[in-house]
């Protein structure tokens, strides 16, 4: 019985050492203050994840702004974060879109997404939408300077 605990103890301490996470050097927290810092709204998400798998390893915004469907800005599907993530975690591809979202374009979405430099290993996906949204293209901008704050 003990031994199949400390099996268990060390399989789960031998995954979880495996599991991903931010680079050394790049504290949770900080990175968060430095979201807020640039990119800091209700209505924003952020994602980093493994490229490859899109598995996360950190989350900036609430599971609800993250999960949201906005227009993907290429036609007329919806997306969210989330639904994002895989496809940019496979292709490696980076990308800035806006669009409107409002009658009018009293509203619009901001998508920005793509390798985080310097780490081949990392892919984000940020999306915001409002009446203040800036462009995608001003997104990957603020992301990158967070980035950069946060130590990357």
């Amino acid at each position: 019985m003990v031994r199949r605990a400390l099996s268990a103890i060390l399989c789960i301490a031998t995954l979880a050492g495996c599991a991903p996470g931010l680079p050394k050097g790049v504290s949770s927290e900080k990175l968060e203050a430095a979201l807020d810092d640039k990119v800091g709204d209700q209505n924003t998400c952020v994602l980093i994840g493994e490229a490859g798998s899109g598995k996360v390893v950190f989350r900036y915004g609430s599971h609800v702004v993250c999960g949201q469907a906005w227009p993907s800005c290429q036609g007329s599907d919806l997306t969210s974060a989330e639904a994002q993530l895989p496809a940019v975690a496979k292709s490696r591809a980076a990308s800035s879109l806006s669009c409107s979202t409002g009658p009018g374009g009293s509203r619009s979405v901001g998508w920005a997404s793509g390798p985080l430099e310097g780490h081949a290993d990392l892919v984000y996906v940020a999306v915001m939408e409002g009446t203040t949204a800036p462009p995608g293209m001003i997104i990957a901008e603020h992301i990158v300077s967070a980035l950069r704050t946060a130590g990357f």
